[in-house]
């Protein structure tokens, strides 16, 4: 008889998003994907999360209460948060776009009609050899 093979260990995506209806849809449809999702309400409870994986994915709504999408990022980036991110926001301006790319992060803009939010962390966690 042979011994089955434990699942490998699911993917892990960060979500801070502050609106419920987005993060709950977006939960629902990664863990349909395989992903492992973690959902944050506003920067402070991810920060105040502790010690993030050395790999995963960050999904970061641009405008959150306190500090925003990217504000986060840098704050992340500061504490050695090297995993890639990806922001995600309604109609971003030029310099939000500007900012994003100095970041090197892609923008899917809401709302999240199409697979490109998938798409996007996809991509993101195959440079990642999980």
């Amino acid at each position: 008889m042979t011994a089955l093979s434990p699942n490998p260990p699911r993917p892990a995506v960060f979500l801070v998003d502050d609106d419920p209806a987005v993060a709950h849809a977006v939960q629902f449809s990664f863990d349909l994907e395989g992903l492992n999702v973690s959902s944050f309400r506003d920067a402070e409870s991810l920060l105040a999360a502790g010690d993030l994986p050395e790999k995963g994915c960050l999904v970061l709504d641009y405008h959150l209460p306190g500090l925003d999408g990217l504000e986060l990022l840098d704050r992340l980036r500061a504490n050695d948060v090297r995993m890639p991110a990806v922001l995600i926001t309604t109609n971003p301006r030029p310099h939000l776009r500007a900012r994003a790319a100095a970041a090197g992060v892609p923008i899917i803009e809401k709302p999240l009609l199409t697979d490109a939010l998938l798409t996007a962390v996809r991509s993101a966690l195959a440079h990642l050899d999980l």
